[in-house]
């Protein structure tokens, strides 16, 4: 190959690698969850290295140092994030996990954060619909910038009436591929890293929407350090390339429409 191939060769996978509109027609959607917040920094410094956009779902989820991953001492983070150009949607406020759905229309949950954290609650229709916006109204007091219209049940649990719920005051949900789950909240004794990254980057294909988090607490040996840039790199030699899920065919007409969304204030 001669010098000219290979230049013309290190600009497509140049290209790829940043997304490019039109070059890479393979694309993969990384998300992360809110978590303990404990590799925020160093997932934000990989993102911007390896020129990749990314969808986070937000939470107030309990912190390292004892706050929260949407106080103030997060929010020129998440500011900078959405500077970068990110896209970011609701995780409901206090990390409420769906436990089933009640005859009268209602579900039955439970919080892991917040002053109801453990304590197993009930919420009606409107105030789970409550619960999607109040990291909206964050989200804008953070950074002046209007969450997608897109939430990530905690666990991924939800029922058919619990999505109707939300979609009836305008939010719609998003799973992740059974590939797409990288695995940063099993256990690394039986799911160590090394093992983590062969089983993704053999996994993964074009479409897979992935999930991440941003701190897990149960896990003892963290994955991002060791499984995240080198995933990335990984997949972009297969040559994939990174995309937002407002680039997302099943969420880009939604992602698209949300300047018509009023801030929540």
């Amino acid at each position: 190959m001669n010098h000219r191939c290979v230049a013309a060769a290190l600009l497509l996978v140049g290209a790829a690698g940043s997304g490019w509109a039109g070059v890479c027609a393979k694309p993969v959607y990384l998300t992360f969850d809110t978590g303990h917040m404990g590799v925020a920094d160093l997932v934000a410094q990989v993102l911007q290295r390896q020129q990749v956009k990314a969808t986070f779902f937000l939470a107030a989820e309990k912190t390292l140092d004892g706050g929260h991953s949407l106080d103030e001492r997060w929010a020129p983070w998440w500011k900078a994030r959405a500077a970068e150009g990110h896209v970011f949607g609701s995780h409901t406020f206090d990390h409420v996990y769906w436990r089933g759905d009640r005859a009268d229309g209602g579900f039955d949950v439970r919080a892991t954060s917040g002053p109801q954290a453990g304590v197993a609650g009930v919420m009606d229709r409107q105030a789970y619909c409550a619960e999607l916006e109040r990291p909206a109204r964050r989200f804008h007091e953070m950074t002046g910038q209007t969450l997608a219209p897109l939430f990530r049940a905690p666990g991924g649990k939800t029922s058919a009436a619990l999505l109707q719920a939300a979609a009836g005051c305008g939010w719609q949900h998003v799973g992740w591929a059974p590939a797409g789950f990288l695995g940063d909240e099993l256990s690394s004794e039986r799911y160590p890293n090394a093992q983590l990254l062969r089983q993704a980057l053999r996994d993964i294909r074009a479409g897979d929407i992935l999930l991440a988090h941003l701190g897990i607490w149960s896990r003892r040996d963290a994955w991002a350090p060791a499984v995240l840039e080198p995933l990335i790199m990984g997949l972009k030699s297969r040559g994939l390339c990174f995309a937002t899920l407002a680039e997302h065919p099943q969420y880009r007409d939604v992602v698209a429409h949300v300047r018509d969304r009023p801030a929540v204030k």
